[in-house]
């Protein structure tokens, strides 16, 4: 074969197919995630737009493992969050069969919260949640590619949602009677849970075996729980007239064990008593109590954060009584004993149910189900909640209680009341609560009415003889009381000390304010003489009231109607100020000015 024949086998150049690009790398659509309460398994197969869907697959298990979700339950609205979007990105862009990551932009987000908003009956509560979800996944998805995304991407998944912002309050503490019912509740049945399973202790430490003597008495098929095991269907099946007759599997059991909704009133209680966050309180463990030392004594618990747990410890009272937070963890640590060694569990909330001996709080949203049932067991359901509504029991509520009590407690001063959170936290979070309006409102009044009383000293209001009848202030000399007594220097409404060394003008000049500046001036002093001009006067701004809007009368007369109100009227007795009414409606108030003034501005 020739040279030429073997080189005119080999193909030109611009015939090789061009190398192929790497593939980018694959996100997964079907992953499980493992959880402190299980797995959870996340199916995304079903999704239009593969490539987008790999994505956020990716994004979504990154965010699942990074420790900032640690239940399934927390977990699981996540997925429905990046469906819903995907579902709503396949509408608005029709036609397009295989979106990726770079063709996503920053108003697919802002479109997608708005088309959330004009939905029916979506709060702007639940937008903002299903918007953070997305941005939370989508910031994990883009750790992992960085590249796939447009830069007007990255920065609007630098904040949550845009419009659905928290609009509203935080969650309202109960009314105090409130807190108290459900407090005084949890903690009664917290004693009957107690007085029943030291009595069964005691009636088991007087039975025998009842495999060997019989199943005939109580004492005895304690003392098999007590001892051995507690009780099982089978028992039932196998003795069923001894087993009824002496109060069925669970009554038996529930003799020596907390049931699971014996768990419950503890939580309250020591919710209440402590203001721990729920979370925090149902992951107790059997080792939480720590340096007890004079009559006080440490809890330890797990504070969720952002990432994963902090350690965390609170100082309480103890002592030998269920209201005090240390009593009642050791009460709960004795009666959970039992059954925490029988299975070998480090939690402190353990219970026997149906499902035989366990951790009462290894699913975070177990015994949900209990809250409006034990309400109702108490009557609690019948009690009017802050808007009318029937009282419905929310744990966050009871925490909210807690520090809405020591707030109040604080009088509102949040450098004493911050402790264990940040000043913009405990503000925003425990502060900022319906439940304080009216001690916000009052401590705005009285720091008006402080700054007030600095720049304007009150009235100074004489009798007839000359004695004050106000609260103090500057001393009129003898020469002014009687002045003011006879008349000698009045002006509209009072009775001028010197009306040519006015605080509002130049000294030597006429007092330049309008005539019931007087209402404001230190320089007056008001006597039952001049009561007519003035209740004529409160009289024509009570009328401006038809006149002006609430605004403009405010400013005009709202400073002017209150020192009348409160700082002279209520200084004469009501047969004074009758008699002054009567000579007032005999005829117009005169202005009393003298003829100095009227030279002055002649």
């Amino acid at each position: 074969m020739s040279r030429r024949g073997r080189w005119a086998r080999i193909p030109a150049a611009e015939d090789v197919p061009a190398e192929p690009a790497p593939l980018p790398a694959v996100g997964p659509v079907v992953f499980t995630l493992s959880f402190t309460d299980g797995d959870r398994e996340v199916d995304l197969s079903d999704l239009p737009h593969p490539r987008l869907v790999r994505a956020l697959g990716l994004g979504m298990q990154r965010y699942g493992e990074d420790g900032s979700l640690t239940t399934v339950g927390s977990f699981g609205p996540l997925v429905p969050a990046v469906r819903q979007f995907l579902t709503f990105l396949t509408a608005a862009e029709e036609g397009e069969s295989d979106l990726g990551p770079e063709d996503l932009e920053a108003d697919h987000i802002d479109a997608y919260e708005q088309a959330l908003l004009m939905r029916p009956g979506m709060s702007t509560a639940r937008v903002r949640d299903l918007v953070g979800y997305l941005v939370r996944t989508l910031r994990k998805a883009h750790e992992a590619a960085p590249e796939a995304f447009e830069d007007d991407l990255v920065v609007r998944i630098g904040f949550a949602a845009r419009e659905a912002r928290r609009t509203t309050r935080p969650l309202d503490a109960y009314s105090p009677s409130v807190f108290e019912a459900i407090k005084e509740a949890a903690l009664a049945d917290v004693r009957d849970t107690q007085r029943r399973i030291t009595e069964g202790e005691r009636i088991a430490a007087t039975g025998q075996d009842p495999e060997v003597v019989g199943w005939g008495r109580l004492e005895n098929v304690l003392w098999l729980v007590a001892n051995r095991r507690p009780l099982i269907v089978r028992d039932r099946q196998e003795h069923p007239s001894a087993v009824t007759r002496l109060g069925g599997v669970r009554g038996i059991n529930r003799r020596l064990d907390l049931g699971i909704h014996d768990v419950l009133p503890f939580l309250i209680a020591l919710i209440c008593l402590t203001g721990m966050e729920p979370e925090a309180a149902k992951r107790l463990k059997s080792d939480c109590l720590v340096s007890p030392a004079r009559g006080f004594v440490s809890v330890r618990y797990l504070k969720r954060r952002s990432k994963g747990h902090e350690a965390k410890q609170t100082r309480v009272a103890d002592g030998g009584t269920i209201n005090l937070p240390g009593g009642l963890l050791r009460l709960a640590l004795r009666l959970t004993s039992r059954a925490r060694d029988r299975i070998g569990s480090s939690a402190l909330w353990v219970c026997h149910g149906q499902h035989g001996t366990q951790d009462a709080y290894r699913d975070l949203g177990a015994l949900n189900f209990y809250h409006q049932r034990w309400m109702a067991a108490h009557g609690l359901d019948k009690l009017a909640d802050r808007d009318g509504k029937p009282v419905r029991l929310d744990l966050r509520r009871l925490r909210k209680s807690y520090k809405s009590q020591h707030y109040l407690k604080a009088a509102g001063v949040l450098a004493d009341f911050a402790q264990g959170h940040t000043a913009d936290t405990a503000a925003g979070h425990y502060a900022d609560i319906a439940s304080h309006d009216a001690l916000h409102d009052q401590a705005i009044e009285n720091a008006l009415e402080a700054a007030v009383q600095v720049a304007l000293p009150p009235p100074i209001v004489l009798d007839e003889d000359g004695g004050r009848l106000d609260d103090g202030g500057a001393e009129p000399t003898p020469e002014e009381v009687t002045a003011a007594l006879t008349g000698a220097s009045d002006v509209f409404l009072a009775s001028c000390r010197d009306f040519y060394e006015s605080p509002f003008g130049s000294k030597g000049k006429p007092c330049p304010v309008a005539l019931w500046g007087c209402l404001e001036c230190p320089n007056a002093i008001f006597t039952a003489r001049h009561l007519p001009q003035v209740l004529t006067f409160l009289d024509f701004i009570e009328r401006q009231r038809d006149e002006l809007s609430e605004a403009e009368w405010k400013v005009r007369f709202g400073l002017p109607w209150e020192r009348v109100v409160h700082g002279i009227r209520n200084r004469f007795s009501r047969d004074q100020i009758l008699i002054a009414q009567a000579i007032a409606e005999g005829g117009e108030a005169e202005l009393l000015l003298p003829m100095e003034f009227w030279r002055g501005i002649a």
